[in-house]
C-alpha cells in the first residue's frame, strides 16, 4: 500500500460546550494539520494522488476555519470544535473535493494537533 502525507496549520478560537474544565472558556489554537491518502493503485503517471492537487483541496478546506471562531461556523452546530470532530469534518471534506479520476476506494486519515504534544486523528476508509 502507498501513503502520502501533506502538511498545513490554520488558526482558530474556540471553546468547549458541556465540558468543565479550562477548555470550556474561549482559547485559542495554532492547529497543525496531517492529511494522509493510502491505496493501491498508482495512476500512469505512477502517482497515487498529485500532491499539489491535494495540497489545493487541503488548503480551500482549511481557509474556512483560519482565522475564524470554530463554534460559530456551520459545521460546528450541535457539535463540539474538538480535535477529533475537527478530524473528522477535514477529512469527508477532502474526501468530496477529490477529482473524480482518484479512486474512492482510498483511505484517508487527517490528524490535528493542538500543540505540540495533544492531536486527535479521524480515520476515513
Amino acid at each position: 500500500m502507498y501513503e502520502l502525507v501533506i502538511k498545513s496549520s490554520f488558526s482558530a478560537a474556540h471553546h468547549l460546550r458541556n465540558y468543565h474544565g479550562k477548555c470550556e472558556k474561549l482559547h485559542g489554537h495554532n492547529y497543525d494539520v496531517e492529511v494522509y491518502v493510502q491505496g493501491n493503485k498508482l495512476d500512469k503517471t505512477g502517482m497515487l494522488i498529485d500532491f499539489t492537487i491535494l495540497k489545493s483541496i487541503l488548503e480551500k478546506t482549511l481557509s474556512g476555519y483560519d482565522h475564524k471562531y470554530l463554534n460559530e461556523l456551520k459545521d460546528f452546530r450541535g457539535k463540539n470544535p474538538t480535535a477529533e470532530n475537527i478530524a473528522y469534518l477535514i477529512s469527508q471534506k477532502v474526501r468530496k473535493k477529490l477529482p473524480e479520476q482518484i479512486p474512492m476506494d482510498i483511505g484517508i486519515k487527517v490528524c490535528i494537533w493542538e500543540s505540540s504534544r495533544t492531536g486527535a486523528c479521524y480515520y476515513a476508509v
